[in-house]
């Protein structure tokens, strides 16, 4: 049997899937969606399409449990492929994620390793070393820069894929940061058994809450990780093209700003949830841009 490609949406529907994505963006990343502001118009529908698309599976694995949720990531893989053939469902973000995917060379191979590691989630996967953690975070947020690189244009070639993707993993390791009481609350675990051995903290440990001279310790050493992996993925920012550069520098040191958070309150991450201000994000504009200013012109 042939494949049939259905034509284009039209651009009254085009326009309500995008307006879809974008709302989804906005409500569930501030600091994505404040990035995603200094793309010229037609990258940012790009992005907030990508975005959609990634958060739509995401939220199938946080929200559902057991064959409902298996379902459900099985029909979102199905989705995205057919979206990537240019046969989009009803849904406003396969309809988005087609034009996206037709307009720029995003990799489907990027969004396989998506599917990837949301399996992880639903399998309940158990972060033995360092090595299952950067594994999971390369396939659930670091190869979303293998997603918006293609989108914004770049120079420097797998160099700057490979920084793109320290800074997604950098962005993720933050967010497990963040989360650790409330993943504890979905009965999820994202810090490796070797590095809580090394550190003296069990789970009897996590689930108490209290923040103990071994637990502050882990999380420092964590952290400096994940401020690594962004000085890493800045490293590539110079190579995007044109107004993309200060679209992920903003995104990249708002993200940040949440280890600053997090640091501030004692590695509390338990009950409080650290975050950074529309404000506080506002004031780090100036710093993103100056930064890029004195970057030096990349080569090639």
């Amino acid at each position: 049997m042939t494949d049939v490609t259905f034509p284009p949406p039209t651009d009254s529907a085009l326009t309500q899937a995008v307006a879809h994505c974008q709302d989804l963006t906005r409500e569930h990343s501030k600091t994505f969606y404040l990035g995603s502001r200094f793309f010229p118009a037609q990258q940012r529908r790009a992005v907030w399409a990508v975005y959609a698309a990634c958060r739509d599976g995401d939220d199938i694995v946080d929200e559902r449990s057991g064959d409902a949720a298996r379902a459900g990531l099985d029909d979102w893989w199905a989705r995205t492929q057919a979206a990537f053939a240019g046969r989009p469902g009803a849904h406003p973000i396969d309809t988005a994620l087609a034009w996206a995917a037709r307009t720029y060379p995003i990799p489907l191979s990027a969004f396989a390793e998506l599917h990837d590691g949301l399996r992880m989630d639903l399998a309940g996967h158990e972060y033995r070393s360092m090595d299952d953690l950067i594994l999971y975070c390369r396939r659930v947020a670091g190869v979303v820069g293998f997603m918006i690189a293609p989108v914004s244009g770049y120079s420097g070639g797998e160099r700057t894929l490979h920084a793109a993707l320290m800074l997604g993993q950098a962005m993720q390791l933050t967010n497990i940061l963040r989360d650790v009481g409330e993943d504890l609350r979905r009965d999820r675990v994202y810090l490796p058994a070797t590095l809580l051995a090394q550190y003296g903290v069990t789970r009897a440990d996590l689930e108490r809450g209290v923040v103990t001279p071994e637990y502050r310790a882990l999380m420092e050493h964590l952290s400096d990780l994940a401020r690594d992996w962004y000085v890493q993925g800045r490293a590539g920012i110079p190579c995007l093209n044109g107004s993309a550069r200060l679209a992920v520098a903003t995104a990249a040191r708002a993200y940040e700003g949440i280890l600053d958070d997090l640091a501030r309150n004692d590695f509390d991450n338990f009950g409080r949830r650290a975050h950074v201000s529309g404000t506080r994000k506002l004031m780090m504009l100036p710093q993103a841009w100056w930064e890029l200013r004195s970057a030096p012109t990349p080569a090639g």
